[in-house]
């Protein structure tokens, strides 16, 4: 084999080596031949639930309409009134800011009148049960209206997407192809068949886990709805990798070196000839 094959030899090698094969690249290969009562089996959104760090907005609404005043000492900011919706303004310079509750390290919440409640680990829905049961009857005598709205559904993306970063929820709810849409798909160096998802727990601890969003199943996955705080990661394939390889400086430096040494040699023989 000449130099001139040889070489065309290893430039088809290398570029065969690094071409990502066309079926590692599809979404959910097959979904559409998934039999309907598989795909209404999906997962189904759960209510998100509160853990140490998160900011929630929590209203109390008077269903008395003659006395929307009775839930003002429930209500951070002012009070609301359920029959108009509308919120009255207590004179605070900075409403928005002051109906936030943040839950700090032990799960807790200062809430106005009722003083500390414990809200760590519970869901939104627990918490407006547990609020309701609070105030009716023991300060009320009509049953108020609660609602709690979790302010910081956020998640991470990280790796070969895109646009890595922070992406929120207003709805509170995204699953995970919602989330790579919002940070403009996965790159075509991206794994797609190894995403790692790693969700912080109610307790603060951590756990990790392996999509496949070539698979079809995913749909069915307990993990393809996201909760908030979770980290999705993409990592690159053996292509993206062996494109970032790079030649330490060192070796750079001997094998110009010797390169340099070889054609002063040649040189020289040439000259001795």
């Amino acid at each position: 084999m000449n130099i001139k094959h040889l070489l065309l030899y290893l430039v088809v090698c290398v570029t065969v080596a690094s071409c990502t094969t066309a079926k590692d690249i599809p979404y959910m290969i097959g979904i559409d031949q998934m039999p309907a009562d598989v795909l209404n089996a999906t997962s189904a959104l759960k209510d998100p639930v509160i853990m140490a760090g998160d900011m929630l907005q929590i209203s109390v609404t008077s269903s008395n309409p003659s006395a929307p005043e009775a839930v003002k000492p429930f209500n951070r900011g002012g009070y609301m009134s359920a029959e108009s919706g509308v919120s009255m303004n207590t004179g605070s310079s900075d409403q928005n800011n002051l109906i936030y509750y943040l839950v700090d390290s032990n799960g807790d919440i200062e809430f106005p009148t009722l003083g500390k409640l414990h809200v760590a680990g519970l869901t939104k829905s627990a918490i407006e049960s547990t609020i309701t049961s609070q105030i009716y009857p023991r300060f009320l005598t009509d049953r108020p209206g609660v609602e709690v709205r979790l302010r910081n559904f956020r998640v991470y993306l990280m790796g070969e997407v895109g646009a890595p970063g922070m992406y929120t929820a207003q709805n509170e709810q995204m699953n995970i192809l919602q989330a790579i849409a919002l940070a403009g798909d996965l790159n075509l160096q991206g794994k797609r068949d190894n995403i790692l998802l790693i969700r912080t727990m109610p307790d603060g601890t951590y756990t990790t886990h392996r999509l496949n969003l070539n698979d079809k199943n995913i749909i069915t996955s307990p993990y393809f709805n996201l909760q908030q705080n979770d980290i999705i990661y993409v990592e690159p394939n053996a292509s993206r990798a062996r494109s970032s390889w790079s030649v330490p400086p060192a070796l750079t430096l001997t094998v110009s070196s010797i390169g340099t040494l070889i054609s002063i040699v040649t040189f020289v023989v040439a000259l001795t000839k």
